[in-house]
């Protein structure tokens, strides 16, 4: 006895990348995975509610390496809340953080996804790799920003008016921490930019090389004017981490023009204002063969007039 197979249909990936999709088709696939990230949040938000308290217990260990904030028995003190409503609020904030990170993956792939079929093989090829670059580079980000804060905050206690007490209140503390790791994170990609003009063939490896001077200059204006921590010490550090990570990447672009072969073009060492060599020689010129006679062109033939349609004319003819 004889089973047939069901034929496999092409999927909804090949379907968009084809474009045998329809508009309503490509609406109601937007739906379904908006609505699956938006689960996949909602499943993280009560993960992170749960996990807010021991986050919070660790963002608040930069405060309490700072002097003068344990008290005789050497316990950190606790921050303020000027609220009754402060302390539930917060823990809601860090809840919808840690909902974002933990449902990350889900609400990306269904981003991603989405946008996937409309994009070459090549150019999802150098999606994957520079999300997986920019991932622990936002983390390494994060994680310097989490370590050096309290030398920050160790600054402005030092250079404000003395006989203040260092006990902080909670929702300002959190909202320095946090905008100190996520500035940090984000300044972090700033190599995938000059590498995506590199692999994309805008920028060679010596063009980007021979910026060095301006982006130095613009990562200490950056770093002065988007750190929270207007102490020289945070500004300093993303300033020269970012100017680090600029050399690093002209290090890989100029492997990357080695791989493909870039500079050893024909014009490659010729300056745009420089005058091309004429040959200025002379040669003989030679005496040109007898032309033959030209044949005469025979009259054409009369052309015969349109036959009338319906008493008129045909205008095409």
């Amino acid at each position: 006895m004889a089973f047939a197979l069901k034929k496999r249909g092409p999927t909804n990936f090949e379907r968009a990348s084809d474009g045998s999709m329809t508009l309503i088709e490509h609406i109601r696939e937007l739906r379904n995975r908006l609505f699956r990230a938006s689960l996949a949040i909602v499943v993280g938000l009560a993960g992170g509610f749960w996990l807010a308290n021991p986050v919070f217990e660790l963002l608040k260990r930069p405060y309490c390496r700072l002097p003068d904030t344990t008290n005789a028995l050497g316990e950190c003190q606790d921050l303020l809340a000027l609220a009754p409503t402060t302390g539930f609020l917060l823990k809601l904030k860090l809840a919808l953080w840690l909902g974002l990170i933990i449902g990350g993956p889900v609400w990306l792939y269904q981003l991603w996804a989405f946008i996937a079929p409309g994009l070459h093989r090549h150019e999802r090829k150098w999606a994957y790799v520079f999300v997986s670059i920019a991932a622990p580079l936002f983390a390494a980000g994060a994680v310097l920003a989490y370590f050096v804060v309290d030398k920050g905050l160790g600054f402005l206690m030092d250079a404000g008016v003395g006989g203040l007490s260092n006990q902080f209140e909670v929702t300002a503390y959190i909202a320095f921490i946090t905008n100190m790791i996520l500035l940090f994170g984000v300044a972090f990609e700033f190599p995938l930019i000059l590498l995506m003009l590199n692999f994309t063939g805008v920028a060679s490896a010596r063009r980007l090389l021979s910026w060095w001077r301006v982006v130095i200059f613009v990562a200490f204006a950056f770093a002065a004017i988007a750190t929270p921590d207007p102490g020289p010490f945070g500004m300093t550090l993303l300033a020269t981490a970012l100017s680090l990570l600029y050399f690093v990447a002209v290090g890989v672009a100029f492997l990357n023009d080695k791989r493909r072969g870039r500079g050893r073009e024909m014009y490659a060492g010729v300056a745009d204002d420089e005058v091309s060599p004429l040959d200025l020689s002379s040669e003989p010129v030679e005496v040109g063969g007898r032309t033959e006679a030209v044949t005469p062109i025979e009259s054409p033939e009369p052309i015969a007039k349109p036959a009338p349609i319906e008493r008129r004319y045909d205008d095409m003819t």
